[in-house]
């Protein structure tokens, strides 16, 4: 949230899997299920990975784009039996095993990528601890055994659709060229240093309702001065990398719609949540 480049760390650095407990969801790293399985939330990850490639030095980034976007390539990459790279004009490939040399920490020689193979670590993990696992959690797992791999192919196939392609095939999709676009537009990853007076920080601990956890509101305040416009009261809230955050869907879910509305406001239309706080 308020630390880009840690995002870009917790979605390319090799990952630790382990839990102190059932209500410990660490080991299904910086995400959610709902990520793994309806692939919510997938452009920020895409758009964070993008710039972190693109604004990797002091070349200027436009000269990285097709370096960008094989790392994209890279880390969407599932095995298969083509591991060249596609033709111009051919059915877009899936296996990308061709960019280890680049790019080893997002993919192995035989197209295991970053995400692909986090995926199947977390069914391991789930599996192999099922004390450490709470049912919820391990019904997701085989939901994801199941069809996880099938359904990724067609994502990754989709995401390389040509932003000016002849069809309309996934002309309402999400697509490398719309992500590399957004990174350019967004610029290298940020750290957001945001201090609150500690009274602020009191304040709004004391009018966090009962369940939610004590930082979200100070957390929630320091993202929305991070991000506020000059002139602009609203703005945009990624309601899934809240998620990812707390390794959960518990602020979608419920502690969105507890949190006062004398301190937060909400919103939403065609899927954008914008969000504004009236600081204490």
């Amino acid at each position: 949230m308020l630390n880009e480049i840690g995002e870009f760390k917790a979605y390319t650095d090799k990952q630790v899997y382990r839990s102190t407990g059932k209500r410990d969801t660490s080991w299904l790293g910086r995400f959610t299920f709902n990520t793994f399985l309806d692939f919510e939330g997938l452009g920020r990850i895409l758009t964070i990975i993008a710039r972190g490639y693109l604004f990797r030095d002091d070349t200027d980034p436009y000269e990285n784009i097709e370096y960008a976007r094989n790392a994209l390539c890279a880390w969407c990459s599932i095995p298969s039996k083509s591991k060249k790279a596609p033709k111009v004009g051919t059915e877009p490939n899936v296996n990308f095993g061709h960019l280890s040399t680049d790019f080893p920490e997002l993919v192995d020689e035989k197209g295991n990528g970053w995400f692909h193979r986090h995926v199947k670590n977390v069914i391991k993990f789930a599996r192999k601890n099922p004390d450490l696992v709470s049912k919820p959690a391990q019904k997701n797992c085989e939901k994801l055994a199941d069809g996880f791999t099938r359904e990724w192919k067609k994502k990754v196939k989709q995401l390389q659709v040509p932003a000016f392609a002849q069809n309309t095939k996934a002309a309402w999709g999400l697509r490398f060229d719309d992500i590399l676009a957004d990174a350019l537009e967004l610029g290298p990853l940020q750290y957001y240093d945001i201090s609150l007076f500690q009274k602020v920080i009191d304040k709004l601990k004391e009018a966090t309702p009962k369940g939610v956890p004590e930082d979200l509101l100070p957390m929630l305040t320091q993202y929305y001065l991070a991000h506020r416009q000059d002139g602009e009261d609203w703005v945009i809230l990624p309601v899934s990398a809240v998620d990812a955050y707390y390794g959960s869907t518990g602020f979608s879910k419920k502690w969105k719609k507890a949190l006062p509305k004398d301190v937060v406001e909400y919103k939403e239309s065609f899927g954008i949540c914008k969000f504004k706080i009236d600081c204490p």
